[in-house]
């Protein structure tokens, strides 16, 4: 962790030890496996005590300013958790995730968090008794969806709305190719997050995968995909049913809107 990293962290304990509504500090993200660099940004737990639940909701951004010389902070509804506050602070300029829960909702997550701070050990007691599972793509919900995405893509391309056809490429590969490369490479399937640290040997194919705005390379990019997937597929086919008829006439169907376009 670097200083800026620990700077804030102070700061935050400072506040929170003086403020009895809070009961502990917990960090996640790449604070829990030792990854952090000077791009990390800080993804923090504020936990506090029920009783105070609408009063701490409500003053999410006023606690925040607690913590340093704050530019913008806004909560997180647009990636489905309103308890999340995301903040832009200054000198150094840093980027923090504030996560607001009580105790009792310590329970729903994905990755042990690390115990930055604790008021009394009723915080580690209730860690101690969870077992925390990261989510992994099921393959059967991929493979049902899989094959009809690409029919989408592939009216975009022949109605020649290209920027629609890369940004879904885009979905496809932070969806579907990067969780299952990673997985491949035994590392957790977060999207195309450090795939290029991850996954070297998948680079090639990976960048084979990306279009510009020009009809050949949309329709290259398509086929890149659709040939990857089926290479990561494999390795699951003796537990799915797989899609044939869907498959087949959807490539079918991309080839055809080339010719045409």
């Amino acid at each position: 962790m670097l200083k800026q990293h620990e700077d804030f962290i102070l700061k935050v304990k400072k506040q929170i030890k003086e403020d009895e509504r809070f009961i502990g500090i917990l960090a996640g993200g790449s604070m829990i496996n030792n990854t952090m660099d000077q791009f990390s940004d800080l993804d923090l737990i504020l936990v506090y005590d029920s009783t105070f639940q609408d009063e701490i909701m409500m003053n999410r951004l006023q606690i925040a300013t607690q913590f340093g010389h704050l530019l913008s902070g806004f909560t997180g509804e647009h990636v489905g958790e309103p308890r999340l506050l995301i903040c832009l602070y200054n000198s150094p300029i840093l980027h923090v995730d504030l996560k607001f829960v009580t105790l009792e909702e310590v329970t729903y997550g994905v990755e042990r968090p690390i115990i930055v701070w604790q008021r009394d050990s009723s915080l580690s007691q209730v860690l101690s008794e969870i077992n925390f599972s990261f989510p992994y793509p099921d393959m059967q919900w991929v493979e049902d969806r899989f094959w009809v995405w690409i029919h989408y893509g592939a009216t975009k391309l022949g109605r020649g709305e290209l920027f629609e056809v890369v940004d879904f490429l885009s979905f496809l590969r932070g969806t579907v190719i990067g969780p299952l490369v990673l997985m491949k490479n035994n590392s957790l399937p977060r999207g195309v997050r450090r795939i290029e640290e991850d996954a070297p040997d998948f680079i090639e194919k990976l960048e084979k995968t990306v279009a510009i705005h020009e009809k050949e390379s949309c329709y290259n990019a398509i086929k890149s995909i659709i040939s990857l997937y089926l290479n990561l597929r494999q390795d699951y086919e003796i537990d799915i049913q797989i899609k044939s008829e869907a498959q087949q006439e959807s490539i079918k169907y991309v080839e055809e809107v080339y010719k045409e376009i």
